[in-house]
């Protein structure tokens, strides 16, 4: 799988360019104490709408008071509305769906923080009371977190992956990527939802079967790689070995339907005095993961 710097480069001026333009409408709003949504993925990302006394509705239409534009996202979607102190949040009868923390929705009133899931598009509530502070915090969290997942997004990884290897001191460093089998099925059969609540599951598992020294991050649709500092090859093909029978042995559920899954790695080490630059161990350990796709699936090749 080729990787170019193209996608993070997009990811990371969309959001810088955002969060400049919003700067002084957010220090108003922070006066105001008014609430807001703030879009962490998909369309829009890092978009902040202010929720003011009048009810907004979020949709692919261009006459939506927030437009998400996207396949996955119903013309009219679902509806805003001030209710007391807070919001309420209403499915307008949308085809994929209105989610609040992973769970499906048609009428919720909202609390500080829910995550709001749109189609693909994920926001985040911000209710009244210290925007700015929220709103930073928020923002630092994409520049490192994934935020479907809420692992580490590819940018940090990269980054990390580049510090590590350039200070490796006489100890091996290995790479293990992996790959959601036939992840296509799941959104195809199931839907795009189905398919993010597999990705959820298979994260959490994985997260806590790695040791937490490992830096374990998504870089890519369905595709992961956990970071391995001071770790020989045999010693991360045996953490590999132990998240591909903890995610074939998790059975994610979604809306009552077990949707087994499974996965396939690839692990590559780099050597104490070795040159190789840092893609060029990615490319090694990828390489790898497709021998164990192109194997039968569901093992792991070093």
């Amino acid at each position: 799988m080729k990787r170019t710097l193209a996608d993070d480069e997009l990811y990371e001026s969309t959001l810088e360019v955002t969060i400049s333009r919003d700067m002084r409408t957010l220090l108003r709003v922070a006066t105001q104490q008014q609430a807001l949504l703030l879009v962490l993925s998909g369309p829009r990302l890092g978009n902040r709408t202010v929720l003011s006394d009048n009810a907004i509705e979020i949709g692919r239409g261009s006459s939506a008071g927030l437009v998400l534009d996207a396949d996955s996202v119903s013309r009219r979607h679902a509806r805003i509305e001030p209710m007391g102190a807070g919001h309420r949040l209403t499915d307008l009868g949308s085809t994929n769906g209105t989610y609040v923390n992973g769970l499906r929705v048609k009428d919720h009133v909202l609390k500080d923080g829910d995550r709001v899931q749109i189609g693909k598009a994920l926001l985040k509530y911000i209710a009244g009371g210290n925007i700015e502070g929220a709103y930073h915090e928020e923002i630092q969290r994409l520049m490192r977190y994934d935020a479907l997942t809420g692992v580490h997004n590819k940018r940090h990884f990269d980054e990390t992956l580049r510090t590590v290897i350039s200070s490796a001191r006489g100890e091996p460093v290995s790479l293990i990527v992996l790959d959601i089998d036939h992840f296509k099925k799941v959104n195809d059969n199931h839907g795009h939802m189905a398919g993010d609540a597999v990705l959820c599951v298979t994260a959490n598992v994985v997260k806590a079967t790695v040791p937490e020294q490992f830096l374990f991050a998504r870089v890519g649709g369905e595709e992961f790689a956990v970071l391995c500092p001071s770790t020989p090859l045999q010693m991360a093909k045996a953490a590999a070995e132990r998240v591909r029978i903890a995610v074939a042995a998790s059975q994610p559920v979604f809306e009552d339907k077990n949707l087994p899954v499974t996965v396939s790695l690839g692990v590559a080490e780099f050597k104490p005095g070795s040159t190789e630059a840092p893609d060029e161990l990615f490319g090694r350990a990828d390489e790898k993961l497709y021998q164990a796709k192109d194997s039968g699936r569901n093992r792991v090749c070093s």
